[in-house]
C-alpha cells in the first residue's frame, strides 16, 4: 500500500480545498477521513479533497424526529440490515435524481474505490428492504471511531430516513454520540444538524481517534 500524506486541513483554501489529484482508492480514503478530509469529484478537474471551513454535524442528543416520521417508524414493515448490499446502495445513490443538482459526485471511480474500501472494512451501509426488494439505504465511512455519512437513496417514502435512524441507533449503541454530515442539507437541518467550525470538528475527530472504538 502506498504511503499517502495530506496537508494539514487547516491550511486549505478559503473554499476548503486541501489537495488536488490522487484517486478515490482505500489508501487515499483512509488517510483523508482520519484527517477530516473527504473527496468531491468536480467535472473538468482532477480529484478535489475538501475540509470545509464549516462542517455539518448531527449530535444525537439534538436529534429531532418529526411526529409523522416517528409514527412511520413505529408502523413500518420495512426490514433493516447492515452491510448486506453495500454496492447496490452506493450505485443506487449514484443514480438517484436530486433537486437542484445536475449529475452526481458518485462517479464510477468513486463507486469502485468505496466498494473496495467497504471490502477492507472502512465503509458501511444500512439497507431498507420491503420483502426482498431494496427500497432505501444510506452509506458512509468509519473514520477510525467517528462516522461520516455520505449519501442516501429511497424508492419508498421515508425509507432512507428510517435507514438513517437505524444507523444512528446502531452508532449510539456503540458509544458514539454524533454523526459527521460534511455539508448541510435541508433534510439534515430539519433533523437537528448544525454547522460547527473546522477546528471544533477536527478536535472532535481527534478525540474519537484516540478512543479507537469499533463501530461495526
Amino acid at each position: 500500500m502506498a504511503l499517502v500524506r495530506f496537508p494539514d486541513p487547516r491550511d486549505s483554501t478559503p473554499e476548503g480545498i486541501v489537495a488536488v489529484g490522487g484517486e478515490p482508492r482505500p489508501d487515499f480514503l483512509r488517510e483523508a477521513y482520519r484527517r477530516g478530509i473527504f473527496p468531491w469529484p468536480v467535472e473538468g478537474y482532477p480529484l478535489l479533497w475538501f475540509s470545509p471551513p464549516e462542517r455539518a454535524v448531527l449530535d444525537f442528543g439534538e436529534l429531532h424526529v418529526p411526529r409523522r416520521l416517528a409514527r412511520e417508524r413505529r408502523r413500518t414493515r420495512l426490514r433493516f440490515t447492515i452491510d448486506r448490499a453495500f454496492e447496490r446502495v452506493i450505485r443506487a445513490c449514484s443514480s438517484v435524481e436530486r433537486a437542484h443538482e445536475r449529475g452526481t459526485w458518485i462517479t464510477p471511480e468513486v463507486v469502485e474505490g468505496y466498494c473496495e474500501f467497504h471490502r477492507r472494512g472502512d465503509a458501511h451501509s444500512v439497507e431498507a428492504w420491503e420483502g426482498e426488494e431494496l427500497v432505501g439505504g444510506v452509506y458512509g465511512v468509519d473514520a477510525g471511531g467517528a462516522f461520516a455519512g455520505e449519501s442516501m437513496f429511497y424508492l419508498r417514502p421515508n425509507a432512507s430516513k428510517l435507514a438513517l435512524l437505524f444507523l444512528i441507533d446502531h452508532l449510539r449503541a456503540r458509544g458514539l454520540d454524533w454523526l459527521d454530515i460534511q455539508v448541510m442539507t435541508p433534510h439534515m437541518e430539519a433533523l437537528g444538524a448544525r454547522l460547527i467550525s473546522r477546528d471544533e470538528f477536527l478536535d472532535r475527530l481527534s478525540r474519537e481517534l484516540r478512543r479507537g472504538r469499533g463501530l461495526f
